[in-house]
C-alpha cells in the first residue's frame, strides 16, 4: 500500500507525474500536459523544460515533448496506451453514471498494471485519481482480471518472484475469477478501498488492458460486485468495438 506523503512537495508530484505519462502514453503538446495535469501552460513548460534539462523528457521537431533516454529503458505499447485512453473514456464516465463510483482503466506491464485514465465520482467520499500509478497485478482487481485471461507460462512470468504458497494462493483466485467472469481486490492494496475489475477484449491489435470500479470498503457488499461486473463487462466490450473500428 502507497499513502501520499503528509508533507508532498507539489511540484515534484507534478513532474514525477508526467515523466510516468510521457512514459507510458507517448509523446504530448504543451497544452495536452496543462489539460492533464490541471496546471496553467507557463507551469507546464517549466515542468517539461527541467525534464529535458534532466534527460526525462525530449523535444520533437513537431514541438511536441516525448519520453527521454532515461525513461526509454522499457519499451511502453505508447501509441496503444493512448488510444485506449482515449477511447475508454467516454464509456469510463457512463460507468460513473452508473454506478455511482470510481471508474479506471490500466494495462498490464510486466508483473504490473499501469493506470491509463480514471474518472472520479462525485461523491464526497470517493476513490481518487489513480492515473499514472503502478500496482502489483496480482493484488489489483484491474490486473487479477488479465491475469486470468493468460496461459500459464504468463501467468507465471508475472508472479515471478513471490514464494510457492503466495503463487498457489494467487493461481486458485484466478481460477474463481475465470469462473465468475471478474475479479475482487478487497483491501488488498490499501485498507478501506474495494475494487471489482474485468478484462478488455483483445481488440485493435491491443490486448492486456482492463477496467475496474473502485469504492471506499465502507460503501461496498458483496451483492454490488455482480451488478458492477456487468456494468463493467458492457463497458469492457463497447471499448473493444471501438478499438476495432478504429
Amino acid at each position: 500500500m502507497k499513502n501520499k506523503p503528509a508533507y508532498a512537495i507539489g511540484s515534484v508530484d507534478s513532474a514525477l507525474l508526467l515523466a510516468s505519462l510521457l512514459q507510458q502514453e507517448g509523446a504530448m503538446r504543451v497544452t495536452d500536459v496543462a489539460a492533464r495535469l490541471g496546471v496553467s501552460v507557463s507551469t507546464a513548460h517549466r515542468l517539461l523544460g527541467m525534464l529535458v534539462y534532466r534527460d526525462f523528457a525530449e523535444q520533437l521537431p513537431d514541438r511536441r515533448y516525448a519520453a527521454g533516454p532515461v525513461l526509454r529503458r522499457g519499451p511502453v505499447q505508447q501509441a496503444s496506451v493512448a488510444t485506449l485512453r482515449e477511447v475508454a473514456l467516454p464509456h469510463l464516465r457512463r460507468l460513473v453514471e452508473v454506478v455511482g463510483e470510481t471508474a479506471n482503466a490500466m494495462v498490464l506491464a510486466g508483473s504490473e498494471v499501469r493506470f491509463v485514465a480514471t474518472v472520479e465520482s462525485d461523491q464526497v467520499l470517493r476513490v481518487g485519481d489513480r492515473a499514472g500509478r503502478t500496482l502489483p497485478a496480482y493484488l489489483s482487481s484491474g490486473g487479477k482480471a488479465v491475469l486470468a485471461t493468460l496461459d500459464d507460462g504468463a501467468v507465471a512470468a508475472a508472479l515471478d518472484g513471490l514464494d510457492g504458497s503466495a503463487i498457489a494462493r494467487v493461481e486458485r483466485e484466478l481460477r474463481t475469477v475465470r469462473r465468475r467472469g471478474f475479479a475482487v481486490n478487497d483491501q488488498d492494496t490499501e485498507a478501506g478501498l474495494t475494487a471489482v475489475g474485468v478484462a478488455v477484449p483483445p481488440a485493435g491489435g491491443f490486448s492486456g488492458a482492463a477496467l475496474s470500479v473502485a469504492a471506499p470498503t465502507a460503501r461496498y457488499s458483496r451483492d454490488r460486485a455482480p451488478v458492477w461486473a456487468a456494468a463493467l463487462t458492457g463497458a469492457a466490450a463497447a471499448i473493444a468495438r471501438d478499438l476495432d473500428a478504429g
